[in-house]
């Protein structure tokens, strides 16, 4: 597992999967619905391309420092009319750690219930990492969201300029898989995440599920578990980890499986029986994956398999064993 990376230079990137998240504490409600987030995970990572220029490059065998970005200057508060003042927002990771630069959604609320529908009416939405909102004087609140990493507070806003800071512990989590050195390619593993460890006991629901490789989840800091799938058999990993505010912290889970083609032919060096019925059974007779066609791939944990075959009424087997990273055929004659 890598070290910590920077969230100082946060960018918005888009992503396939939607990136979710968890608190110990129940999730503050805003006085209404909250719009779903749009686009999917948000990257962490600096950014790169044309005009990015040098990367720095972390000290050999250590995780780089946390930094304190240069602060952007604060922009000017608008010339106020008569009878508004000013909301001035901000958020930060945590108390001594960076103020977010990006990916901040504010929503701002009346504190009272419309008499007509009863619902409480957004105001404002502000994507603006330090906006300063104009508003007539009363009460509001004020809903500030990383992802759906939240916080809300009330505020009274006078003829004058208010300025609220809000704390985000969030962190940024990503993952890959490997089997040996090889890189597991994207669409083939994904990842849950659990709050606490794996050793805890009690059933929990995932925190984050169905994540794909490399995508960028952000978490309240703490300690988590995965469950990592590859293919979709039994080559599964369960590892811990700890996910800290205002780093990004990159997780390598090592899986020791093979991807395995199936085949059943009349004789030695014929083509492949279709319409052919699959079942890998392990010794002890558990049914690990099942399927149909000529050429039925499957990823499997290393071990001692049998593979079934069914075709036109007709039953035929072979034992096999699957060795760490050797990819391969097994073959199975109709006789």
């Amino acid at each position: 597992m890598a070290g910590a990376c920077l969230l100082a230079a946060m960018v918005a990137m888009p992503h396939p999967a939607t990136a979710q998240f968890f608190s110990d504490r129940p999730a503050p409600v805003p006085p209404a619905a909250v719009p779903e987030t749009p686009g999917g995970a948000i990257s962490l990572a600096p950014p790169s391309g044309p005009g990015s220029g040098p990367p720095t490059l972390p000290t050999q065998g250590l995780p780089p420092p946390l930094v304190q970005a240069p602060a952007a200057p604060a922009p000017l508060a608008p010339a106020l009319a008569p009878n508004q003042g000013v909301l001035a927002l901000t958020a930060k990771f945590g108390k001594d750690l960076p103020v977010i630069t990006n990916g901040l959604i504010w929503r701002i609320y009346t504190d009272r219930p419309d008499p007509t529908t009863g619902q409480f009416k957004l105001v404002r939405e502000e994507r603006s990492p330090t906006p300063n909102i104009v508003l007539p004087p009363g009460g509001y609140v004020v809903h500030a969201a990383l992802g759906l990493v939240s916080a809300v507070r009330p505020v009274t806003l006078k003829q004058e300029t208010i300025r609220e800071s809000f704390e985000l512990p969030a962190g940024g989590l990503r993952i890959e898989g490997r089997v040996g050195t090889s890189r597991i390619p994207q669409g083939q593993i994904t990842f849950s995440v659990f709050k606490g460890s794996q050793f805890e006991v009690g059933e929990r629901a995932p925190v984050a599920s169905n994540i794909p490789a490399a995508d960028v989840v952000l978490l309240p800091e703490g300690t988590y578990y995965i469950i990592s799938n590859y293919g979709d058999a039994n080559s599964v990993v369960r590892s811990d980890i700890r996910v800290g505010a205002g780093k990004l912290t990159d997780v390598t889970v090592t899986h020791r499986a093979a991807v395995i083609t199936l085949k059943l032919v009349s004789d030695r060096g014929g083509e492949a029986l279709a319409n052919t019925a699959w079942s890998v059974i392990t010794p002890a007779g558990d049914v690990i994956k099942e399927s149909t066609g000529a050429f039925p791939r499957v990823v499997l944990s290393e071990g001692e398999y049998r593979a079934i075959a069914r075709n036109e009424g007709k039953t035929f087997e072979r034992g096999f064993n699957v060795v760490n990273g050797v990819d391969g055929e097994i073959v199975v004659t109709a006789k």
